[in-house]
């Protein structure tokens, strides 16, 4: 990025940082505080963020980040995005792309020859859009094996099947396996590692203080919710499981007052060009997913709304956006259940009506 480009953008994003500082928590909300009556109290909660115009119009927290210590859920909580972290990804992609280190058409042994021969034709743009056919990595997993795998890991399981599901480009099939292998391949591109990329192209340049593509060993998750399960009725710590250590599918901690920054991105060029968003939001194949007509790159389109969800163990989260409305609401939840899609909707709901 260019000096000036970067100034630009550091100044830009800390607009959204300011608003959200001088914006107290918003006051008790009858209706949706019944809604989240499931995550209140000495359980683990939950963090609800309504956006409007770029203004949190409403921005709570429910329950608890830690049970242990009795810890609260602020917004300002770190959780575990697990599949919302794809958007992210893919922003990574069109960064590069506009450096013009990648490709969308580039074909993805290019950057990963490891890759087995029936790989050959895919694309990034196939990997984005989760139509390259590749198999689903967890299903190649040793159930015997407890220890955690990584992106590499994910690399060296596909390297050995040399076989797909389907021909690149033929059909839609959701694919974490893609987007472990997007983060390798940014990784290389760009000479650094993908966490470092995230950190020093997205999220320092957006004010997005303690986002982190979480490593363990190699970095701290400030103000941590921990995943939790209920288990014979009582909640118990569940908060990896062999695969939470995955980056590029799922890895990325985040909270939602910096959630609201990287919100506010995605409306003007502050990160990426009018272009890059256009094909981060535009139709890339149809789906046969409930509530989603299309994927984009790193995100599920249905009509006006743009969102993904994203559920690991002791994790449940989702993001609806409706940008013609300048409308976003965000619910993060550090446990097994239940799904709070059908929450966001109700919540975004009760403004969509005012602003017909």
């Amino acid at each position: 990025m260019r000096p000036a480009a970067l100034l630009c953008a550091t100044v830009l994003a800390l607009l959204p940082s300011i608003a959200l500082a001088a914006a107290p928590l918003a006051p008790p909300d009858a209706g949706i505080d019944g809604l989240m009556q499931v995550y209140d109290g000495q359980v683990p909660g939950a963090a609800v963020l309504v956006l409007h115009d770029g203004q949190p119009v409403f921005r709570r927290g429910y329950g608890l980040a830690v049970v242990e210590d009795g810890s609260a859920v602020t917004p300002a909580s770190n959780f575990r995005l697990a599949s919302v972290s794809k958007q992210f990804t893919a922003a990574a992609v069109l960064l590069l792309v506009e450096d013009g280190r990648l490709a969308l058409d580039q074909p993805a042994r290019r950057w990963l020859p490891e890759l087995p021969p029936a790989a050959a034709g895919i694309t990034l743009r196939q990997l984005l859009s989760h139509t390259s056919g590749l198999l689903d990595y967890e299903d190649l997993m040793d159930p015997a094996d407890t220890r955690q795998v990584h992106d590499t890991d994910v690399l060296a399981l596909l390297a050995r099947e040399d076989r797909l599901a389907f021909a690149p480009g033929s059909r839609y099939r959701y694919s974490n396996s893609g987007y472990a292998l997007l983060a390798l391949i940014v990784g290389r591109a760009a000479g650094s590692d993908f966490a470092s990329f995230l950190q020093q192209r997205i999220f320092q340049p957006l004010g997005m203080a303690h986002t982190v593509a979480h490593q363990d060993g190699i970095d701290q998750v400030a103000q941590r919710a921990y995943g939790y399960s209920e288990v014979d009725g009582r909640w118990q710590r569940t908060d990896q499981s062999t695969t939470s250590a995955v980056l590029g599918d799922g890895g990325i901690y985040s909270s939602l007052d910096d959630l609201a920054r990287w919100d506010a991105a995605l409306y003007d060029d502050r990160l990426l060009s009018a272009a890059s968003r256009k094909a981060m939001f535009s139709p890339a194949t149809a789906t046969t997913e409930a509530d989603v007509t299309h994927y984009g790159f790193g995100w599920r389109l249905n009509g006006r709304m743009h969102w993904h969800s994203g559920e690991s163990i002791g994790f449940r989260n989702v993001i609806l956006r409706y940008p013609d409305k300048h409308l976003t609401v965000i619910v993060l939840s550090n446990r097994n259940a239940p799904e709070p899609y059908p929450l966001a909707l109700k919540i975004a709901r009760r403004w969509l009506d005012t602003l017909q």
